[in-house]
């Protein structure tokens, strides 16, 4: 699983790493660039409501496997885009693929896990992501700057459909658990049942907040030190990935494991949790953008990936502890959808105010969203979270 995880953001992450390449071969303007990654975003977010519909009523084994193999294919198909409207196509059809993923994936693994333990489990299969956005930032840039941008996309997307056979044949060994093929009495369409849990929604808020300002960096970290600290892409992709990303690293194992620790004490540990990393990772995000120094910009990065780290080890396990069983795939599918609609604006906005604004200074903004959304998720847990956890519980 974690494999398959490693690369769908791989596959993400290595269009950000040959941006002056693309702006300057196919052609991109700046506000292109930007819709690289909003398109895949804003795709992917309306796609995942409906993939974690068909989470909740297929077996989760079938689904991970086929959206390894269509994500892959579509790789492949991005290395061959010719022009502007066919690379923003491919990333569109990306996000369709890979939302199959996702809420299939995370409800998989929490099944096989008590709540005591769940949280170490998703940490730890979470750390593919991290991996995967360096692999991407890195590989990118290596590739286009040794061969030749294309082969990077041919080269994933080949080792992603041969990886799909032994990933296969392992999940045919898993047992997924019993599925519930209805709702309880009385019960209506999980996307009704999720809207009225207080708790979930100021979740979905958290999600939005932080995936904005994660793909702001994610997007145009890489091109905002390229060109401010004048390194070559190799370099700026790696800046820009390592240290964001192996802080993350630690934040999320810590905020795993701190979670299942702090549960038997307090129920509501995920969510207090998500909000630490969220009041932690604004003042960092604010430092990243506004300071001229680059060791500066790697020591807030670092501070910025355990706070997210924090939140990403408990996102969306923590929506497990207040929403039923039985709609557990859609709940990751509608956290999918407002992180990634909202997050979609990062990348187009900073393409289109990359001038006038300035990455700094929506940098700074996305921190201030990111600390008012830490605090409302305060509120959540002293007004709600009791109420909502004993309902399932």
């Amino acid at each position: 699983m974690w494999i398959a995880f490693f690369l769908s953001h791989s596959d993400r992450q290595v269009v950000s790493s040959i941006f002056p390449l693309l702006k300057s071969e196919l052609p991109l303007s700046d506000t292109q660039l930007g819709l690289t990654g909003s398109i895949f975003l804003w795709v992917y977010a309306f796609c995942s409501p409906i993939a974690g519909q068909i989470g909740d009523r297929f077996p989760k084994r079938a689904l991970v496997v086929i959206s390894l193999l269509l994500w892959s294919g579509t790789t492949i198909l991005t290395g061959l885009s010719f022009s502007a409207p066919m690379l923003l196509a491919c990333r569109g059809l990306m996000g369709v693929t890979e939302s199959l993923f996702v809420p299939a994936a995370f409800p998989l693994i929490a099944s096989l896990h008590r709540p005591e333990t769940r949280s170490r489990a998703i940490a730890l299969f979470s750390t593919a992501q991290l991996a995967g956005v360096v692999m991407g930032g890195w590989y990118g840039g290596f590739i286009a700057q040794h061969f030749h941008w294309r082969l990077a996309f041919y080269l994933l997307g080949l080792f992603g459909i041969a990886y799909a056979i032994p990933y296969l044949l392992f999940l045919k060994k898993v047992n997924e658990g019993v599925r519930v093929e209805t709702h309880q009495s009385g019960a209506g369409p999980p996307a009704v049942e999720l809207v009225k849990i207080p708790s979930y929604l100021f979740l979905c808020l958290a999600s939005a907040s932080y995936v904005f300002a994660l793909w702001l960096l994610y997007t145009w970290l890489p091109h905002f030190i390229f060109e401010k600290f004048s390194l070559n892409l190799a370099q700026a992709g790696f800046t820009a990935t390592v240290y964001l990303q192996s802080a993350t690293l630690v934040g999320v194992l810590l905020g795993g494991a701190i979670a299942d620790w702090l549960f038997s004490r307090t129920k509501a540990a995920r969510f207090w949790l998500v909000s630490a990393g969220l009041l932690l990772a604004a003042p960092c995000l604010h430092l990243i953008g506004n300071t001229d120094s680059l060791s500066w910009v790697k020591l807030a990065a670092v501070a910025f990936g355990v706070g997210g780290g924090l939140l990403m080890a408990n996102l969306n396990v923590s929506s497990f502890d207040v929403v039923p069983a039985n709609t557990r795939a859609s709940a990751v599918g509608f956290l999918n959808l407002t992180g990634g609609f909202v997050s979609g604006f990062a990348a187009l906005l900073g393409g289109m105010w990359k001038q006038s604004l300035g990455i700094e200074r929506m940098m700074s903004y996305a921190a201030l969203i990111c600390f008012v959304a830490g605090i409302l998720l305060i509120t959540a847990i002293r007004f709600y979270f009791q109420s909502d956890f004993s309902k399932v519980h």
